[in-house]
């Protein structure tokens, strides 16, 4: 098809200056007599041609501004090379009319100008005088033999044509100019009497025309230029039906030039009145053909500029595609070995090797993100913290263990300094880098989120292949719980050894006492035994004060595993409320509790002990800080609320007492206790009994309760609630 169009393009171009080329020699000076109907013809061929490569032109503009529009790939391009185009075809189009009307303007000037036509009229008046002396000189003969022979006819009575013919010769003689023939006719044109050298076979009979014009009494005179005579013809008055014809010889081709001048100037002065039609039908033409050849030559120059913007639209389209990551983009590779062609072939080679390199680039991107994936997934699973540094200990990665652990922010240290962003790390890492070692490990307790953690921190360095520092590599964990129950198990250990090392001496003690009572007492005088009495009952209640922290011990170190059945933890906070409501007079012990019904399998005895604990241990804290002194506006107050959360049961009791201090985490240790008559063991066997049912016990501050806005500690208790119908559970506990 494109080989068509192209056939088809290049034989309407070449009809056009051969369609002008007809019209030039139908209408031009080759054949001044040309037909109407090959007239009409190369004239409707030029209007079809016109109107046929009009159409084109314009459907292939429009397409071309609709496409520059559209911001199609290429349209600039083609716009550009189609106006270069047409600006060549009508430059010298343009230039070539201006030159040729000027021309012709000139040319036309030059001959109608005064010299010129002096020359003609003076050519015309000197050919007209030679006619009119050639004709004056022959009327003049003819007249003055006529008026001889009528004077010889008047001067006889009779004059025969015998003698006529004797009379004729005289006269003829006597003519200066002389005539070459004479005869006397009759109105039909027969010859009655002929001259000296009058001959039969030299004779032209006059037409009944001019005999007729004769019989008028007009001379009449008849040119013969093509046999050299010049005749005359008149009628003899005195006569009756006689004429004088007479011949003289002349130059026939002067005077066919005489007429020629006639013709000649006749058509010089129809031009000359003419020259503006000339000129504008010169122009017309010239604009017919311009026009011809223009849209010619602007179909060429559009095909010609498609021909080069096309694959130039197809590279810049391409391109395009290769720009938004499409590297199968190709382009149709032209035949021939032309730029265009290579810069075509050399692009799809281009992008075939960009496509392979970007498949190979795609798989091993594929592999590093796998191997990624992979390493972030170890680092985001393990539970240890991992900080990388690079050569200057500057932080560049760290795991969310590691941000959770220290309560940092990836974003906010990222290139921040180690000894900067966690500063208890610092002396670690200066003493690997002061005493050059390859790792350095230790214990370090830092605080965060108000708890100490205690956290087993290794450092070691990182490096290269080839041996040289990359950096380091920062690996802690968490060992609060296990250092905690470590600590748990020795003081069980040791609570264990001090309940049976104490509590056995404790009762013969006990006896002991009491039995120097009554034995030394009675005997005494009254002064002495109460004096007695005295240091005996100080025995006795030291003993009992030993003998219930020795329970305490006990109840630490051999803590019973809870029995564990479905019970309504509501009712359990209920009734330890209730309970420390009775105990704890003057108190104001507020209820919060969302659902009706929390159902968990718990140990109520062991549960109930630990809440009453935690409720006991915020009067307490009131009273500690009533020690101090209460603040104005106080009014003490615990909270005690209860919510569901995501399955959980959450039970928090907040109080405006004393607060918490600073290490808070040590206040689940054994004999930890901010207050003077504390045992230290309420909180640890609260937590063991939490932990015991899978559930989790934390301290924080509280919130304002009272107009005072003193801030407290609050307790948050999390016990896993089991997942049933309520209905089904209260049949069940109904049964």
């Amino acid at each position: 098809m494109r080989r068509i169009q192209n056939w088809a393009t290049i034989s309407l171009f070449a009809l056009g200056p051969m369609l002008a080329v007809a019209t030039f020699i139908v209408v031009g000076p080759l054949d001044q007599s040309a037909s109407s109907t090959a007239l009409r013809g190369v004239l409707l061929s030029d209007l079809v041609y016109v109107l046929v490569v009009a159409g084109l032109v314009a459907q292939r503009v429009v397409k071309m501004i609709a496409a520059r529009r559209a911001h199609s790939a290429g349209s600039r391009l083609h716009l550009r090379l189609t106006g270069v185009f047409v600006l060549l075809a009508l430059i010298p189009t343009v230039t070539v009319a201006v030159f040729a009307v000027v021309t012709l303007n000139f040319g036309l000037e030059g001959w109608f100008s005064d010299r010129v036509r002096n020359v003609v009229g003076s050519s015309l008046a000197a050919a007209e005088a030679y006619e009119g002396e050639h004709r004056n000189g022959l009327a003049s003969d003819t007249r003055s033999l006529a008026v001889f022979i009528t004077e010889r006819r008047r001067s006889v009575t009779i004059l025969p044509d015998g003698a006529l013919r004797e009379v004729l010769n005289q006269g003829q003689g006597l003519i200066q100019r002389g005539l070459r023939e004479a005869y006397v006719i009759n109105g039909d044109g027969d010859i009655t009497a002929r001259g000296e050298r009058s001959y039969l076979f030299d004779y032209e009979q006059p037409t009944p025309a001019q005999l007729a014009r004769a019989e008028a009494g007009e001379l009449v005179m008849i040119d013969d230029w093509d046999v050299n005579e010049s005749r005359a013809l008149l009628r003899l008055a005195g006569f009756s039906d006689r004429y004088l014809y007479v011949t003289r010889d002349v130059d026939g081709a002067i005077l066919s030039l005489l007429d020629e001048t006639q013709e000649t100037v006749t058509l010089y002065n129809q031009l000359e009145s003419e020259r503006g039609r000339l000129l504008f039908e010169f122009g017309l033409i010239y604009l017919a053909f311009a026009l011809i050849l223009i849209l010619a030559a602007t179909w060429v120059g559009l095909w010609f500029a498609e021909r080069l913007a096309r694959p130039v639209g197809r590279l810049v389209e391409a391109s395009n595609r290769v720009k938004e990551g499409d590297l199968t983009a190709r382009v149709s590779e032209e035949q021939g070995d032309d730029e265009i062609a290579i810069l075509g072939r050399v692009f799809n080679q281009m992008t075939r090797e960009l496509k392979v390199q970007h498949d190979t680039l795609l798989e091993r991107n594929t592999q590093i993100e796998r191997r990624r994936r992979l390493f972030d997934s170890v680092l985001g699973s393990v539970t240890a913290g991992v900080i990388a540094l690079d050569s200057d200990g500057c932080i560049s990665l760290l795991n969310p263990s590691a941000e959770g652990l220290l309560s940092v922010i990836d974003s906010d240290v990222i290139e921040t300094p180690l000894s900067v962003a966690v500063p208890e790390f610092g002396p670690l890492f200066q003493t690997l880098q002061d005493h050059g070692r390859e790792v350095v490990q230790g214990e370090i307790r830092l605080i965060r989120s108000e708890a100490q953690e205690s956290l087993l921190v290794r450092i070691a360095r990182r490096r290269d292949v080839d041996g040289a520092l990359e950096g380091y590599v920062v690996a802690f964990d968490d060992v609060t719980d296990l250092v905690s129950a470590q600590r748990m198990a020795a003081w069980a250990d040791v609570a264990r050894r001090i309940a049976h090392e104490i509590k056995n001496p404790l009762t013969p003690i006990q006896l002991s006492a009491e039995r120097i009572l009554r034995k030394f007492g009675k005997g005494m005088g009254e002064q002495d035994r109460t004096s007695l009495e005295q240091y005996t009952s100080v025995i006795v209640r030291q003993t009992g004060d030993l003998r219930r922290i020795v329970d305490e011990f006990s109840k630490f170190a051999r803590m019973p595993s809870p029995e564990r059945r479905e019970q309504d933890l509501v009712e359990l906070v209920n009734g330890a409320v209730l309970l420390q409501r009775n105990a704890q007079v003057g108190v104001t012990i507020e209820t919060l509790i969302e659902p009706s019904m929390a159902v968990a399998e718990v140990d109520a005895t062991m549960i109930g002990q630990a809440l009453t604990n935690l409720i006991k241990n915020a009067g307490e804290a009131i009273e500690g800080l009533g020690e101090k002194g209460f603040p104005l506006g106080y009014k003490s107050v615990i909270r005690v609320a209860m919510v569901e959360d995501d399955g959980q049961a959450v039970i928090t009791i907040t109080d405006n007492g004393i607060g918490l201090p600073e290490d808070r985490s040590r206040l689940f240790e054994p004999y930890v206790t901010t207050r003077d008559k504390g045992t230290g063991l309420g909180l640890p066997i609260v937590k063991k009994i939490i932990d015991e049912h899978g559930g989790t016990l934390t301290l924080s501050d509280g919130v304002p309760l009272d107009p005072s806005g003193r801030i407290g500690a609050c307790a948050t208790v999390k016990l896993d609630l089991l997942v049933q119908e309520k209905n089904q559970v209260k049949e069940k506990l109904a049964v």
